[in-house]
């Protein structure tokens, strides 16, 4: 009671000094309700509150409008960036297992500018005479001549020579058109640009999606005229070097659709090459 007739003496009191608004007299008619229903253990739990209270800001703590408040909690000291930082997922290396090129593969989330002629030149003389091209042409040879693609190569070593040196051509002249001529006459992007996540259905039809669509130096998608008329291109140059018997358009086509073949391939191990890396060895290639 002692503390209720108090609030409303104090109440008076403030009133008497000067008119108030009405939200004022609410506020204040709430604040009297408050105090005449609390106990004098509130006043006690209040004065033992502000006797705690150290006379200087602890260490750490920071004050905002002359008012001492809490330490701030304690924030994360990560880059926000690396969401989506390629590390986490996506990222190319420069050769697949240590040994296979993988020079035009972007990693996910990355935007590169578009590549000078001359930059599309060396990126096609890195695919054709890295060490590792010539070990992968000689298998291609060998099943050339095991299933006597050409009956007039012959067989054994000089027959294999031949094998040998015409599947090199094919792919040289295949790798300068689609990353190098053509893209330079179109204006397109010979790189791989990887997705990098998804499901195993949705990225292995987006990299072999990529046979046909391609990106402009401008960052437009557009219909990939580097890799099928690239491609093209380069099975029908191979006519001058190719006996001209055995019927040599079907061999054309047949020419035609392995280069396509073979570069959608490598566009699936590619896109999944960071998550098997990462899943059987660890990031080590």
């Amino acid at each position: 009671m002692a503390v209720a007739l108090a609030g409303t003496f104090g109440t008076a009191s403030v009133q008497a000094q000067g008119p108030t608004s009405a939200r004022e007299q609410s506020v204040e008619g709430d604040a009297t309700a408050q105090w005449g229903l609390d106990d004098v253990s509130l006043l006690t739990s209040v004065s033992v509150s502000q006797d705690a209270q150290p006379a200087s800001t602890a260490p750490g703590s920071t004050a905002r409008n002359g008012k001492s408040s809490a330490p701030d909690a304690p924030t994360a000291t990560g880059d926000p960036a690396e969401s989506n930082n390629p590390d986490e997922f996506g990222k190319q290396p420069k050769r697949i297992l240590g040994i296979i090129p993988n020079y035009r593969a972007v990693s996910a989330n990355t935007q590169l500018p578009p590549l000078s002629f001359k930059s599309e030149l060396w990126l096609a003389t890195q695919d054709t005479f890295d060490y590792s091209d010539f070990i992968f042409v000689g298998g291609l040879a060998g099943v050339s001549m095991a299933s006597k693609a050409q009956p007039s190569f012959g067989q054994g070593a000089k027959g294999y020579g031949r094998y040998y040196w015409h599947v090199f051509v094919d792919g040289a002249i295949e790798n300068y058109m689609t990353e190098a001529i053509v893209p330079a006459v179109t204006r397109e992007d010979p790189r791989y640009y990887t997705l990098g996540k998804g499901g195993f259905a949705k990225r292995t039809g987006y990299a072999v999606s990529r046979l046909f669509i391609t990106r402009t130096d401008t960052g437009r998608s557009t219909f990939n005229f580097s890799e099928i008329v690239g491609a093209g291109a380069a099975a029908g140059i191979g006519n001058a070097y190719y006996p001209p018997q055995y019927n040599p358009w079907v061999k054309t086509y047949q020419r035609w659709g392995t280069q396509v073949g073979l570069d959608g391939a490598f566009n699936v191990l590619k896109e999944f090459w960071p998550d098997i890396d990462h899943a059987v060895f660890r990031g080590k290639y």
